[in-house]
């Protein structure tokens, strides 16, 4: 199996919204700043649930902070 394509948005999410951290993030989906880091650097898919509880943090819908590339195989 290939490793995931997703891309995510966060890092640009966070900086627009007040400079979040990372840590600030982490604390509010419940999750350590270690994932944080490693969704936001795609070497970590989050669960659907986390995937939820980012979108919701900043207000924004889940595509808006997720990206599957067009015509990929699964």
């Amino acid at each position: 199996m290939k490793p995931t394509r997703i891309t995510n948005a966060i890092r640009s999410l966070r900086f627009s919204h007040g400079e979040m951290t990372q840590a600030q993030l982490a604390d509010r989906i419940g999750v350590t700043r270690q994932t944080v880091i490693a969704i936001e650097q795609g070497r970590y898919s989050p669960s659907l649930e986390v995937a939820f509880q980012i979108a919701r943090v900043f207000g924004v819908g889940l595509d808006d902070v997720f990206q599957y590339p067009e015509g990929e195989q699964t």
